[in-house]
């Protein structure tokens, strides 16, 4: 009989997704590794037991075609919900179609994917989906208010969601990291308002990207909320996620808001 379990992992191309990728590929693991263009990766095409299907998680209907190839393809045991992207300006500064896109990408494309694959799980009687939220869903900076609103929002609906999944013994945890030193950052679109700049730039040189965890450190997190049976929500992941998280729990939300501003703008 074939024990060998199976990851289905969304944006898997860089970052997270792909050491995530090799991390279980390495473990024993069958993975099914998604990305928007996967006739460009030539590392993850070369290793045993890794399927690379073709997803835009912004496509609803591409999302329910490509669950169903997943689930003829072996039998799921982890969903990974991990594709996402940043974008940083001022709110005003945003076009409505990067609003919407920034909200289709990280927060609907999750949704929907987690959807596609709810009856299956349910049917089995057994499953569990890892969502990638961020530090970002605890914590607030300026300039990156849309990218906050769709973590924020993942982090309530996948609480909300733990609850009535698990009927039917279906898992739902979060994967929480601060930084990762990945193409995460250089993926980030920036979007520039004269008016904003000035302050946008003592925001960014805040980042510090050689004192971030590496994509290979979190997704040993990811393994472990994978596989240690836990009735656990959130597996925070990074020296700063816990760093700023424990922060804010000491002082209180208002105090911490009020440092950040300090720090960051002097007022």
């Amino acid at each position: 009989m074939n024990n060998q379990k199976t990851i289905f992992i969304t944006g898997a191309s860089t970052g997270l997704g792909k050491a995530t990728a090799k991390l279980f590929q390495q473990k024993g693991w069958n993975v099914i590794a998604t990305m928007r263009n996967p006739e460009k990766e030539t590392e993850l095409s070369q290793l045993e037991n890794v399927s690379l299907l073709q997803l835009d998680i912004a496509d609803p209907e591409q999302i329910k075609t490509v669950a169903q190839q997943a689930i003829e393809l072996h039998d799921i045991d982890v969903v990974f919900n991990n594709a996402g992207y940043g974008l940083s300006g001022a709110l005003e500064a945003l076009s409505d179609e990067q609003i919407v896109r920034q909200i289709d990408t990280n927060l609907l494309g999750t949704i929907r994917v987690t959807q596609a694959f709810i009856p299956y799980f349910r049917n089995r009687n057994n499953g569990l989906f890892l969502n990638t939220t961020a530090i970002g869903a605890f914590v607030a900076f300026p300039f990156v208010s849309t990218y906050h609103a769709t973590k924020w929002a993942l982090e309530g609906w996948s609480e909300s969601l733990s609850y009535e999944l698990g009927l039917f013994n279906i898992g739902v945890k979060t994967i929480v990291p601060g930084g990762i030193r990945s193409d995460f950052g250089r993926s980030m679109e920036i979007v520039p308002h004269p008016v904003y700049d000035e302050a946008a730039k003592k925001v960014h040189a805040l980042a510090h990207p050689d004192a971030y965890a590496t994509p290979e450190q979190i997704a040993e997190v990811v393994y472990e909320a994978a596989t240690d049976k836990k009735d656990q929500l959130r597996y925070f992941a990074g020296e700063d996620a816990f760093s700023l998280y424990n922060r804010r729990l000491e002082i209180g939300t208002e105090a911490f808001r009020k440092e950040i501003r300090k720090m960051i703008f002097g007022k």
